[in-house]
Order: C-alpha cells, then sequence, then structure tokens
C-alpha cells in the first residue's frame, strides 16, 4: 500500500492524493513543493519524502518520483552562424537554385576544356604573347593582333564567366549555413572550384611564359578535367534533398569496380593528352613538341582505351549480376555508350590525320567521358536521391 502511495503514476493522482493530507499522516508522509528536476527548461515534478510515524530523524530514508506534470519546451532556435551573417542579406537559395548553379558549374567547367582547345587548334595559344597583359603594353588585344588575338583573349574572358558561377555557388552554399539545414556537402566542392580558378589562371599563363611548352599545356588541360569531376560530384550531391543523408549502396566488389574504372579513365585521359602533346597541333606554329613518337604513344593510349572498355563492361554486368540498387547498371551503360561514341571519333580522326574540327569534337567527348566515369564511380558508392533518408531538421 505504501509503495502504491510513494509512486503516483499521473499528475492527477497526485493532486488527488495531495488533496487529503491526513491520509498523508497517517502512512507518515509529507508533501514537498514541486520541485524543478534536469536542467532549465525541463519539465516540473512531484517529490515526496516518506517520515516515519515518530517524525522525521536524522538520516532517514527518502523516496523521490517524479511524475511529468508538462510538456517538454521546445529547442531554441539554432544561431546564425558566423560564416552565414557574411552573406545573411540574401535570400535563402531553393534546392532548384542549387541544383541549377552546380550545373552551370559543371557545364562553364567542360565548356572551357572545348575553347581552350579551339585557341590550340587555332594556332592562337600566342595570340596574346603576355600575361597576364595580353602585351607589354595593353592589358587587352589590339586590332594589330588580329584574329589569333581576339581569340586568345576571348579565352581569357571565360575565367571570370567560371569565377562568376562559382563565386555564385560558393555564396549560395554559405547562405544555407543561416538555415536549420546547411548544405556542407556542398561547401568543399564548391570551394574548391572556385580557388582553383585563379590557379588555372596562372597555369595558363605559365603556359603563355614557356611558349606553350607541351607538358605545362598537358598540365593545364588535366586540371581542368579533375574540376569537370569536383563540378559531377557537386552535381550529383545538389540533387539530394536539403536534410537528406545517403545511403550507401553496400557491396564492396563492385565498389572497388567502380573505382577501378574510374582510375582507368585517368589513364586514358592522361594518356590522349600525351598523344595531343606529341601531335601537330601545337597552338602555336613554332612551339615544340614532346619528342616521343606519335604512332607508339598512340597505340599505348589505344590499348588503355581497350582495358577501359573491358572494365566498364564489368561494371555493368556485376551491377546486372549482383541485382544492385540504384542506378550502378544504367550508369555503367551511360559510360559504354560515351566510350563508344568517343573512341569512333577518335579512330576516325586518326585515320583522317587529325581534322581540327574532329580533334575538337574529341576533347569534348573527353570531358564527357570524365563526368560518365565519376557519375558511375558514384553510383556505384551511393544511392539515388530519391532513395535518401530524410533527415529532421535541428
Amino acid at each position: 500500500m505504501l509503495r502504491t502511495l510513494c509512486a503516483p503514476t499521473s499528475a492527477q493522482q497526485v493532486r488527488a492524493f495531495a488533496r487529503s493530507p491526513g491520509q498523508l499522516a497517517r502512512f507518515g508522509l509529507t508533501l514537498r513543493p514541486p520541485v524543478q528536476v534536469g536542467p532549465v527548461g525541463s519539465p516540473e515534478g512531484v517529490a515526496w519524502r516518506r517520515y516515519p510515524r515518530s517524525g522525521p530523524r536524522p538520516g532517514a530514508p527518502y523516496h523521490e518520483r517524479v511524475t511529468t506534470t508538462a510538456p517538454r519546451t521546445p529547442a531554441p532556435a539554432p544561431a546564425p552562424s558566423r560564416v552565414g551573417r557574411l552573406v545573411r542579406w540574401l535570400p535563402l537559395p531553393s534546392e532548384a537554385t542549387l541544383r541549377r548553379l552546380a550545373v552551370a558549374s559543371l557545364v562553364t567547367q567542360a565548356g572551357i576544356i572545348v575553347t581552350g582547345g579551339a585557341v590550340r587548334l587555332t594556332d592562337s595559344g600566342l595570340g596574346c604573347p603576355d600575361w597576364p597583359h595580353c602585351t607589354q603594353g595593353s592589358l587587352t588585344a589590339t586590332p594589330e593582333m588580329g584574329l589569333h588575338g581576339a581569340i586568345e583573349f576571348g579565352n581569357r574572358l571565360l575565367t571570370f564567366v567560371l569565377g562568376a558561377v562559382a563565386l555564385a555557388m560558393l555564396v549560395a552554399v554559405i547562405r544555407t549555413f543561416d538555415s536549420d539545414r546547411p548544405r556542407r556537402d556542398l561547401l568543399v566542392p564548391a570551394a574548391f572550384l572556385l580557388g582553383f580558378i585563379p590557379a588555372q589562371a596562372v597555369i595558363g599563363g605559365i603556359t603563355v611564359w614557356t611558349d606553350l611548352n607541351p607538358w605545362v599545356v598537358m598540365f593545364h588541360f588535366l586540371v581542368s578535367t579533375v574540376l569537370v569531376g569536383v563540378a559531377t560530384v557537386m552535381v550529383r550531391r545538389a540533387q539530394r534533398p536539403m536534410g537528406a543523408v545517403p545511403e550507401r549502396v553496400g557491396q564492396p566488389w563492385l565498389q572497388r569496380l567502380g573505382l577501378l574504372t574510374l582510375a582507368a579513365t585517368a589513364a586514358v585521359i592522361y594518356l590522349g593528352a600525351v598523344v595531343t602533346g606529341s601531335g601537330p597541333h601545337a597552338g602555336d606554329p613554332d612551339s615544340k613538341r614532346t619528342g616521343l613518337d606519335v604512332a607508339v604513344v598512340t597505340q599505348v593510349h589505344a590499348d588503355a582505351v581497350l582495358v577501359l572498355v573491358g572494365l566498364s563492361i564489368g561494371l555493368y554486368f556485376t551491377a546486372r549480376a549482383l541485382g544492385s540498387p540504384g542506378r550502378s547498371a544504367r550508369a555503367a551503360a551511360v559510360l559504354l555508350v560515351v566510350e563508344a561514341a568517343q573512341g569512333v571519333v577518335g579512330f576516325v580522326q586518326y585515320r583522317l590525320e587529325l581534322p581540327e574540327l574532329l580533334v575538337g569534337l574529341h576533347m569534348l567527348g573527353a570531358a564527357l567521358m570524365v563526368v560518365a566515369a565519376v557519375d558511375g564511380w558514384l553510383a556505384t558508392r551511393w544511392l539515388p536521391s530519391d532513395r535518401s533518408v530524410p533527415q529532421p531538421a535541428r
């Protein structure tokens, strides 16, 4: 009986029992005032103390039981971060805005590869013989420099377009840090792209200072392909709903095969750049080449392509055989289509002795192959954005 009285199960029972002080004294109990239990903001409770019939004595045991009498107060809204305060005057970006900016970043990064190839294919690589000025006495191209100067200077101006898009993406991501669902997954790729745009401009200047050294030009191109890959990752992450936690595919063998296919793609891109640096299109008639045998490096490049195609076929059928959830098989199929188209263009341009139009198309195909390879690798690691687990707002 005493245990029942000392352990009320609801606030209503507590109030009913407290209206009968005689019954409390009958069992040697007294009612203490409500006490606050836990940290500030937690619900109040009622505490009972047990005394012997002869009255309280020093060291007498007591028992407490807390019964919730009020709902827990909601947590305060998160304070704006210091990063978010920098751009808090801007409206919060929507998911669609983030996706558009991410796609714009990818398109501009891939586009600069094509325009850079156009500079080289038109022998306009030294159309502006100095950097950062176009000439010793002019920041911009002059009419005396002709079409080559206009092409090279126009390609330099595209750097500001890339910078504006990358800056807008980074600012939009930082703006989300002032909300209850910050996009931390987009911060690193957005900052990476913006940081490497001026670095790429400096590398481009070094190519001019070295009179289009083929190894420097090659490095300039390879950095652009890395930026295309980072932009692809950012696009896929931007497609996730805000606050969603991506799920892993959970098939280690498929993930390893996807990573191996990505590594083979990187090797093919590198060898293709070596072939280009050894071929006739140097960007200027007086620029030197690598000195390597074009036939040999072309054959090595073709062999690497065959290895890549074999890995891509294996990736596709492995994803189908394992019944991999998500889009692993579909992404591998897209990669195979891009590789087939790129292989046809590469073979035809080699047989036709490297016409400028096909070489430019082949460079566009290289950018698309990077996108497809990175997307295929991501598909082996993460489930699609519509399968992501929603995360509650903080």
